[in-house]
């Protein structure tokens, strides 16, 4: 039985093969509309369009939870952003974690909650993302859950500075050399 499963997944591809294109090139051209919007300042349009793929998109999820975090284009709610980064960062989007992380750290929708974060920096930061990146150094520094590693300090605010974050940049300045 079970070689018959991978046969019967082909021909239901190739039966939706047609749709899953146009479906994909819909959500692209959709999400990008929604940049434009964005780049526009007409948040209220971009954030129509992004609400409406936020269940096919993990961008546009991602960016309905920056939106209701910051309150562009919608009212501001740090509560409901935090459950959407929560669910994008699940399904493994490195900026959502970052965010996530990010909003855990500063106690936006709460009370700060650094342990809840740390997974999510670990994660992100291993997807080279630079903000994620320089909160954990931060944490390796301070010795803030982890055990106090200064190289392990330094090697992410490098990491974080090599894609030009200027505060990475000067943390690095500001420690001296090894």
């Amino acid at each position: 039985m079970r070689k018959f499963i991978p046969m019967i997944a082909v021909l239901i591809g190739f039966a939706a093969g047609g749709c899953a294109t146009e479906t994909s090139a819909s959500i692209k051209n959709s999400f990008d509309s929604g940049v434009v919007a964005y780049d526009a300042h007409d948040y209220a349009k971009a954030y129509q369009i992004w609400s409406s793929l936020d269940d096919q998109d993990l961008a546009a999820m991602r960016n309905v939870a920056m939106m209701r975090r910051q309150g562009l284009g919608t009212a501001k709610d740090p509560k409901g952003a935090e459950e959407i980064y929560q669910r994008a960062a699940d399904a493994g989007l490195p900026t959502a974690q970052a965010d996530l992380a990010d909003m855990l750290i500063k106690g936006e929708a709460g009370p700060p909650d650094p342990k809840r974060a740390l997974p999510l920096l670990v994660s992100a930061a291993a997807a080279n993302h630079p903000v994620a990146e320089y909160e954990l150094a931060q944490f390796y520094e301070a010795g803030e859950l982890v055990p106090k590693d200064m190289t392990v300090a330094r090697n992410l605010y490098a990491a974080a500075a090599s894609h030009g974050m200027k505060e990475a940049q000067d943390r690095l300045a500001q420690l001296g050399p090894p």
